[in-house]
């Protein structure tokens, strides 16, 4: 066994990865890979430079273990309410090893949170073997029987690939949602940003996560195709939806960090970026040509510029479309505005740039930095870069 194996295998105690969904913000996080076992995506930072191994299954056990101990704990320090003081977390955090400080801290996380989901970490967790992570699922079950929901990231790839009946088993053992990173259907875009997978498989995998009976995210990037690619990839996306119908669809608008191929890319001209406005045309196209599925449309990033573009197919679509024109049919001074206050958190809604009090914040801030419709853009792609 060579060292870096033998590093692998052995215990660091409780563990972390480094991403999760935004609406897991109240899972408890389960490691059972780390990293990414793909790790070539051009677009996404996270990861690049980590080997990607799969934990010991004893110690995502004891992972598990230590979780549902600390949760006991905390159950006798709660009074009827369920409410913990503050001096008594600290208190019983000091007597702990430093190991078990961090399941401890997990633990207490998840309390406050209602303890009804865990995400199973990090990139794919469904890249181990399937008996292996039935097994730990099961041991999930055992420990917290109460528990509503078990996520967890996965590629198409890798779905693709696992039989149905074993999907079936997963879901049986309480597996019941899965988040995959469609991004786009458009073959074109998937090739230039080295996806790994093609329109075809991503239809597949999702089909299949629907048939095993799991709720389905998948996860759009808005941008993806730069310019010259815009069209095909809304128009190639959306048809990929309309024949999975997944459960969730989830918007994350593209953004370029430095240390990432695709800023290579766009710094050589080869990637031309959309700015706010095409990206918001780009998305009237996508939202409009989505057809026949009962979808949810989610945008919960800050990346997003609209937090309020949400709702359920079909009823929700002409909604949604409307607050699109509406920030179309602005002068340019006023979609300025709005792009700078909702990167700052001053505007969630459109709606917002009707406060005399936020706008005048806005206003000001732009005031101070110089900030106007001929370079909103470059200062818009700077804050996205500071989110990821």
């Amino acid at each position: 066994m060579t060292r870096r194996r033998h590093d692998q295998d052995r215990c660091h105690g409780f563990e972390q990865g480094p991403i999760r969904p935004p609406s897991e913000a109240r899972s408890l996080l389960i490691r059972v890979t780390r990293n990414c076992p793909w790790n070539h995506c051009a677009f996404c930072p996270v990861h690049k430079g980590a080997r990607f191994s799969v934990r010991p299954e004893a110690h995502v056990i004891e992972d598990i273990d230590a979780v549902h101990r600390h949760v006991e704990t905390l159950k006798g320090l709660a009074d009827s309410a369920g409410q913990i003081s503050r001096q008594d977390i600290s208190e019983h955090l000091q007597d702990l090893a430093v190991h078990e400080q961090q399941a401890f801290a997990a633990a207490t996380h998840w309390f406050a949170g209602g303890m009804s989901a865990i995400f199973l970490q990090d990139a794919n967790s469904l890249v181990v073997r399937p008996d292996q992570l039935i097994r730990i699922l099961r041991h999930l079950r055992s420990r917290f029987p109460r528990v509503d929901r078990i996520t967890s990231y996965a590629r198409s790839h890798t779905i693709a690939r696992i039989s149905d009946e074993n999907l079936t088993q997963m879901r049986q053992a309480g597996l019941n949602r899965i988040h995959i990173g469609l991004e786009s259907g458009s073959d074109a875009v998937l090739e230039r940003v080295r996806k790994g997978v093609d329109k075809r498989t991503q239809i597949k995998a999702g089909r299949k996560v629907k048939a095993a009976g799991m709720e389905l995210s998948e996860y759009v990037m808005p941008g993806l195709g730069g310019r010259d690619l815009s069209r095909d990839h809304a128009l190639e996306t959306a048809d990929a939806l309309n024949r999975i119908n997944p459960d969730f669809i989830r918007l994350r608008t593209l953004a370029i960090p430095g240390g990432i191929p695709l800023a290579e890319e766009h710094r050589a001209g080869r990637f031309e970026k959309l700015n706010d406005l095409e990206m918001v045309r780009e998305i009237r196209l996508f939202i409009s040509s989505l057809d026949g599925i009962t979808s949810m449309i989610v945008s919960d990033h800050i990346l997003n510029l609209f937090e309020e573009i949400r709702g359920r197919f079909p009823d929700a679509r002409a909604g949604m479309l409307a607050v699109l024109d509406r920030f179309l049919s602005l002068s340019d001074q006023d979609q300025c505005c709005f792009q700078v206050g909702r990167r700052l958190g001053i505007f969630t809604r459109m709606a917002d740039m009707d406060s005399p009090k936020r706008r005048a914040r806005v206003d000001a801030f732009c005031d101070q930095h110089g900030i106007g419709p001929d370079n909103v853009d470059g200062m818009v792609d700077e804050m996205m870069k500071r989110f990821i």
